[in-house]
């Protein structure tokens, strides 16, 4: 068993569900009982794994989306399943609200740490916003409810928990200058902090930190952006370390993509060791790619490589067991959005509704798509994907614009024009923000078509495989079946500096005043 990052011995059986055979992108087709890298392929950056009893549990960086600090589970380490968020709304600010002139992009939640604690049956999640200070949330369940249950003075930046096994709370975290603080019984305050560690000139920046014990010996995972892992030991949780290199510029198993880093280790139920790390592949962002290790005799944990890089594929950690697509089809049904749903910025909850339908009021009077409230993102599941949204445009007003963007600092999207009554389908590039994520452009109109007032079916297929030049492309059906191809292809940017990869979009916004709105009835996204 595996509870706060303290490993100790459990025996569970797992039904076996094997994977059929794929090709990979390196022509190699793994055996039934393999897994293939990434094991998810979708942006999930700043990964913290961890493991209770039978099933294994995911947390990643969210930046400006909301709710943020997604949760996912997984009871064999490959198939994974979206459960919730650890932070329900952004709270730190109103800049976070995107209303005022105020906005908070690329901000919010980097690299965090979420852990059980057994002793008191809760759930934790920490992470500093800003660089300034701390924020505790609990919840009596991983999947909630969470709130806010501390907010601490100190910044744990890129932070890592450990609950130990006599039950004390550590939290590893700093840049280059590595620190442990022990928090109060509770969980929820400081004790003491300490220096631990600081990264000599020949290895240079370090960050990112995860802690855990094992056999006695405390490590701190810490990693050297964006190529290398670091691990150090210490027989003390305030040191002192020692240092040993993990992994370092080993080629990656989605190729055109970075070198495998960050993230942390966790067990099997068996006793077996792995290490997720994610793997720079813009434009899609940063994806979670893993291999085994073992233990070395001086304590260090080892990378088990193929041919000198990470494996493409490697044998399944444990009996597979699959979940849910997450493709296919969302008509949202219910009252609430399933958790692979993020918006960007907190949404205006009064401009908003579910009900066998996702019904879109306008926000926010703008002519900016990064100034509009309500924006509905979620993930692209690569390499290849094409998404398809079946929206209801009948009460749309004069001036409004509603569709399906291809969202980041650069962006382009297929919408919905109702000007003075008269209804087009435009398809709209050069949407572009500044390094200081101002915008500088809100688009050019690259085409345009006539369209019916009622239901249209709006797409974008994109390829998101790492490497320059990668393009969507738009098209629009008015029948459900037939699509025509909208405007020129969309080249997307690779830089990284956004941080978060390209997400799919759903807008509604009006030019000239609030009350309109669209229904959309369905979104399905498809991938290959």
């Amino acid at each position: 068993m595996l509870i706060g990052g303290i490993f100790l011995p459990l025996t569970v059986s797992l039904s076996a569900v094997v994977h059929a055979g794929v090709i990979t992108s390196d022509g190699i087709t793994p055996a039934a009982d393999s897994f293939t890298n990434p094991v998810l392929w979708e942006d999930l950056a700043d990964l913290d794994v961890f493991r209770v009893d039978d099933a294994w549990y995911y947390s990643a960086s969210t930046m400006h989306y909301s709710p943020g600090a997604p949760i996912l589970r997984s009871y064999d380490l490959v198939n994974w399943e979206y459960i919730g968020h650890s932070v329900p709304v952004l709270e730190w600010s109103s800049k976070y609200n995107l209303t005022g002139n105020e906005r908070a992009y690329v901000k919010g939640i980097w690299a965090s740490t979420m852990r059980y604690r057994a002793s008191n049956k809760k759930w934790y999640w920490l992470g500093c916003i800003e660089s300034g200070k701390t924020y505790i949330y609990t919840a009596p369940s991983v999947t909630g409810p969470w709130s806010l249950a501390s907010t601490l003075n100190t910044c744990f930046y890129d932070a890592g928990l450990l609950i130990d096994d006599d039950d004390t709370m550590y939290v590893a975290y700093g840049n280059t200058r590595l620190s442990v603080a022990q928090l109060s019984p509770d969980g929820l305050n400081i004790v003491k902090t300490q220096q631990v560690y600081s990264a000599p000139g020949n290895i240079g920046t370090l960050e990112g930190s995860r802690m855990y014990k094992y056999k006695g010996q405390y490590y701190i995972l810490t990693t050297r952006p964006a190529n290398a892992e670091y691990v150090l030991k210490a027989s003390s949780p305030f040191g002192t370390y020692t240092i040993k290199v993990l992994a370092n510029s080993l080629s990656p198993p989605a190729a055109g993509g970075g070198n495998p880093h960050q993230g942390g280790i966790v067990d099997t139920p068996n006793g077996d060791w792995y290490y997720m790390a994610f793997e720079d592949a813009y434009p899609g962002g940063r994806i979670p790619v893993l291999a085994p290790i073992t233990w070395g005799s001086d304590g260090f944990p080892v990378l088990t490589t193929s041919s000198g890089r990470w494996g493409v594929t490697y044998p399944m950690p444990m009996p597979a067991h699959p979940l849910p697509s997450l493709t296919g089809t969302d008509s949202f049904s219910g009252t609430t959005l399933n958790h692979q749903w993020e918006w960007n910025h907190n949404p205006d909850t009064t401009k908003f509704s579910i009900s066998d339908g996702l019904t879109l009021k306008t926000a926010t009077v703008t002519n900016d798509l990064y100034a509009a409230r309500n924006t509905l993102t979620h993930r692209i599941h690569g390499p290849v994907s094409t998404a398809t949204i079946v929206i209801d445009t009948t009460n749309m007003a004069d001036g409004d614009r509603a569709g399906l963007s291809l969202f980041r600092d650069q962006s382009a999207w297929i919408g919905v024009l109702n000007d003075g009554g008269a209804f087009k389908v435009g398809m709209v590039n050069s949407i572009t923000m500044d390094a200081s994520w101002r915008t500088t452009n809100t688009g050019r109109t690259a085409a345009t078509a006539d369209a019916p007032k009622g239901t249209i079916s709006l797409r974008c297929t994109v390829n998101i495989n790492p490497g320059s030049g990668r393009t969507g492309t738009f098209s629009y059906s008015t029948d459900g079946s037939n699509f025509k191809t909208l405007g020129t292809p969309f080249t997307l940017t690779t830089d990284w500096h956004y941080f978060i990869g390209y997400r799919w979009g759903i807008f509604n916004y009006a030019t000239k005043a609030l009350g309109g709105s669209i229904t959309v009835h369905s979104f399905t996204q498809d991938a290959s």
